[in-house]
């Protein structure tokens, strides 16, 4: 929504200081010249990056205009599962943990947090590493690295659609120039015509570099820049399931690693300390029911 209302600013803006200086609005509708730009901004994007990339973008496009960042019920749940799987790994044999990791589709503890369980790359995150804590010869220092490395590699690979939508949001003036120079050989061909007819091929011509700046600039940049946003507020469960891990795995009792995880949280966003501890007490119900 944020998205739409500054994109109504930005049009409000500039069509409405094109009119107050008396400008004839009708000019600046130039389909043929917003085609030209349109369609080489896309086969560029498509020529530049994979499949895989590409349909990650429109998903990121998606996340970014409905602002799919995490909300409270989202730190909650995380924290809960958390909460649940270190207090079992305390008291409960081996197998019965991995009951909960080998099918956590089938798992109470992720069955109680269905923010959790339905974002199975977090999911598989979780289990990966409560496995590896149940195996018991790796040291906390060593998975530490491990984590940081995954989670360096997820937040790349996460944050290629803004790379590859930010850098045809940068080719857009040029693109624009293209559109402009293929608008002024067209005027050059009617140059036996009145100069009103000149003049308005011209003006037509000149669009295609006005679009092509207010595309990469008013456009895509402030898009990718919420695509930025909203992503890395998404890669701070991450972030929380390394330190409270890390925390128990350091000897931290379960309570106590789950407060290195919430300080992990942005302060505008952190769970209190009582909502967290009504989640231990009543996983899944307890702090903001909303979901992402």
């Amino acid at each position: 929504m944020i998205i739409v209302v500054g994109f109504i600013i930005i049009v409000g803006a500039v069509i409405g200081g094109f009119m107050a200086e008396h400008g004839p609005v009708e000019r600046l509708v130039q389909p043929f010249e917003l085609l030209i730009i349109g369609g080489a901004g896309l086969g560029t994007f498509i020529m530049s990056n994979s499949i895989k990339v590409v349909k990650d973008s429109g998903k990121a496009l998606g996340e970014a205009f409905g602002n799919k960042v995490p909300k409270e019920r989202n730190y909650l749940d995380v924290l809960g599962v958390l909460y649940s799987l270190m207090r079992d790994l305390r008291t409960k044999s081996r197998n019965e943990i991995e009951a909960h990791i080998d099918n956590p589709d089938e798992s109470t503890i992720f069955q109680s947090a269905p923010t959790v369980l339905k974002n199975k790359e977090l999911t598989s995150f979780i289990c990966d590493y409560v496995r590896l804590i149940i195996i018991g010869n790796a040291r906390s220092h060593e998975i530490e690295a491990l984590m940081d490395e995954e989670i360096d590699t997820i937040l790349h690979d996460k944050m290629k659609p803004h790379d590859a939508i930010l850098a045809v949001g940068d080719s857009f003036p040029a693109i624009g120039i293209v559109a402009a120079v293929l608008g002024v050989i067209k005027a050059l061909g009617a140059i036996n015509e009145s100069p009103e007819v000149l003049g308005e091929l011209i003006g037509a011509a000149l669009v295609g570099t006005m679009l092509g700046i207010l595309l990469s600039y008013c456009v895509c940049n402030p898009i990718c820049s919420q695509i930025k946003i909203v992503r890395s507020k998404q890669h701070r469960l991450y972030i929380i399931v390394k330190q409270t891990l890390l925390a128990y795995m350091n000897g931290s009792v379960p309570q106590v690693a789950l407060e290195y995880g919430r300080k992990t949280i942005s302060s505008y966003e952190r769970p209190s300390i009582d909502s967290v501890e009504q989640e231990m007490m009543n996983p899944g119900g307890g702090g903001d029911s909303k979901a992402a």
